[in-house]
């Protein structure tokens, strides 16, 4: 990770309270990645009414005789969303209690995840009472994915000390130019929009209707001719990072490790219609390289905005 410490330095409390955060919502991120994807595996299974009730199933927090492949695949669903909403709720009371320490804008944007995690209960909620309406559906993925590139962006912020911090360890990055952030930007865009309409032709069954009689393809035309846009604004990204300046290989690591993940996905994606969705395992995985390569994006964005600004702790102003 970058900011790693060497380890005899005396690191300072605030630069500590950072790395912890920036450890936690690496767990988050994780957690949120994993939300996606079993969120795509309950869905492939059609376990999405496995829990005819909400928040708990069957009336129980553990529906032990109702318990089955679709019935945990729900109930293991709400779990992470659970665990991800106490996670993000700790991290709010922390950014709070100890915001004389911390950026100003950290609890801010905590909140905006804990706030954005509690309409996704809400919209989970929906999608039951609502027996998985298509519009609801979408938009508890669009939320899921907001998430991880919020969260994703939010562990790189943290994990970049401020300029005024630990000076004799973290010297200035050159400046990454705007015409790359520009282009770092598009590519997160296009994938994220790829995402989307991915999930809207899977909530509407569009590609299983294609495949078996021919109808809604052009749902799946639409997602194959966004999918090339898409890739080809991450690989332009990832052709244009030697150009950047020296002293920023982090980022054209991540820049490459995004072309990787396309040429993942494409290959995925290609081996998903060939067996006619009906490898489970397959469709899932399409799924959540997806979710990655929105983290990874993010992260790349979040990265080529630079070091952050001194900190505004008042602790420190009259330090």
């Amino acid at each position: 990770m970058a900011g790693a410490l060497p380890p005899n330095l005396q690191v300072p409390p605030d630069l500590q309270l950072r790395h912890r955060l920036a450890l936690l919502t690496s767990h988050l991120v994780v957690a949120l990645v994993a939300l996606v994807a079993i969120g795509g595996a309950t869905r492939v299974m059609e376990a999405g009414l496995a829990c005819p009730d909400w928040p708990l199933c069957y009336g129980r927090f553990l529906p032990g005789q109702q318990m089955n492949v679709q019935v945990f695949l729900e109930w293991f669903h709400r779990l992470d969303a659970f665990v991800v909403g106490v996670a993000l709720l700790v991290f709010v009371g922390v950014g709070v209690a100890l915001r004389r320490r911390l950026p100003t804008w950290l609890p801010w944007i905590a909140g905006l995840a804990l706030a954005l995690v509690a309409f996704q209960g809400a919209l989970g909620a929906l999608t039951v009472t609502h027996l998985l309406a298509s519009p609801l559906v979408t938009a508890h993925l669009a939320t899921a994915l907001v998430l991880v590139a919020l969260v994703s962006g939010l562990y790189q912020r943290l994990a970049m000390p401020p300029k005024d911090m630990a000076p004799e360890v973290f010297r200035q990055s050159p400046a990454v130019p705007g015409w790359w952030q520009a282009l770092a930007a598009l590519a997160l865009v296009l994938v994220f929009s790829q995402c989307l309409l991915g999930g809207l032709m899977a909530s509407q069954w569009a590609a299983d209707q294609c495949l078996a009689s021919g109808d809604a393809c052009q749902w799946l035309l639409a997602h194959r001719q966004l999918a090339l846009g898409a890739a080809g604004g991450v690989a332009l990204m990832a052709a244009t990072a030697p150009l950047l300046p020296r002293g920023l290989g982090h980022l054209q690591g991540l820049a490459f490790g995004a072309i990787g993940l396309v040429a993942l996905q494409i290959g995925l994606g290609i081996w998903t219609l060939k067996l006619e969705l009906a490898v489970p395992v397959v469709t899932v995985a399409h799924q959540l390289v997806a979710a990655l390569l929105v983290a990874l994006l993010s992260a790349v964005l979040a990265r080529a905005l630079g070091p952050l600004q001194p900190q505004p702790s008042k602790e420190l102003a009259h330090g």
